[in-house]
């Protein structure tokens, strides 16, 4: 059978933990689908909700009461993997024994490689935290290096790098619990991101992308898909509008079409796609594929969802 890298989105797993508890119940199936299915599972997730709660609560915490410090975004990054890998392994183990399938399932708490001279390190984009007046804003840009911006009408927030993953530190852990058939949720939230210096590696403030670090470990593991879940069932273009047309499945050369047209929208399906690209171009037989988590076990036979391929081919409706 097949190894399977399954991308899952952080907002599936809901915005508290009582709802996350709840959520990673229904995440749990289509994954032990797979799983019984004979393919070996290695699940990444998103952490957007949860690292910016942990992250807000911090930040409050500390201006109410000076004995508690604020956390460094790492290490606030470090306890969103604990805290989702906790309910996922939950949530994966009672649904494999309710199947009787005795399977181990470990969280790695993983730590993704950047590159100190990203060009993102001097564009930082990604908002975290909590919002702001303009003058409050313009006091805490004057009090620090720190770059707040205007978020969506809703008040300014502090924006910090998102730097591309290099390689994941953790690579020899995770293919060796799933050499000996344990189920693996590792790259949390797109990892740890970290610079090399000698020995050490020094956390720093950034989020990755959770496709592309989800990719860059899909990768490392010489997985066979990489399959990235998200709200809808299949890419479609025109999305929204009267003339909607979802994709059965892509060549590369058609997704890098419809990226130039401006069919993906960024922060949105635009990293999924460029990930699934790269992932597919990274060795011949590979396959890449976009859908949702309620058809995964329908995508992975081929009956729904997106199928990204090197090799050129109409466009599939």
């Amino acid at each position: 059978m097949s190894k399977i890298l399954i991308a899952l989105g952080g907002n599936a797993l809901g915005n508290t933990p009582s709802e996350q508890l709840q959520l990673v119940k229904e995440a749990a199936k289509p994954i032990v689908d797979l799983i019984e299915q004979g393919h070996d599972v290695i699940i990444a997730h998103g952490n957007g909700p949860q690292v910016g709660a942990i992250n807000l609560a911090f930040e409050i915490a500390s201006k109410q009461n000076p004995n508690i410090p604020e956390m460094p975004f790492p290490e606030c990054g470090a306890m969103s993997q604990g805290y989702i890998g906790y309910h996922l392994q939950n949530g994966i183990r009672k649904e494999l024994r309710e199947r009787y399938m005795k399977k181990p399932v470990a969280t790695i708490v993983t730590h993704v490689v950047v590159d100190s001279n990203d060009p993102a390190f001097q564009n930082p984009t990604k908002p975290i935290g909590g919002f702001y007046t303009k003058e409050e804003a313009e006091k805490l840009m004057a009090e620090s290096n720190d770059k707040y911006i205007e978020d969506s009408g809703r008040g300014y927030r502090k924006v910090i790098p998102s730097p591309k993953p290099l390689k994941v530190i953790e690579k020899e852990t995770i293919e060796s619990l799933v050499n000996t058939g344990q189920v693996v949720i590792t790259v949390g939230g797109g990892g740890i991101p970290v610079i090399e210096k000698g020995n050490d590696l020094i956390g720093v403030e950034a989020v990755i992308d959770k496709d592309l670090a989800s990719e860059c470990l899909a990768e490392e593991i010489d997985a066979d898909f990489l399959f990235i879940l998200t709200a809808v069932e299949k890419i479609a273009i025109n999305f929204g509008k009267p003339n909607q047309v979802d994709l059965k499945s892509l060549s590369v050369e058609e997704a890098k079409s419809l990226i130039d047209e401006g069919q993906f929208p960024p922060g949105s399906m635009l990293p999924k796609v460029e990930a699934a690209i790269k992932f597919v171009e990274s060795k011949p037989g590979r396959k890449a594929i976009i859908s949702s988590l309620e058809k995964a076990k329908e995508a992975v036979l081929g009956e729904t969802g997106t199928v990204i391929y090197n090799k050129v081919k109409t466009f599939s409706a």
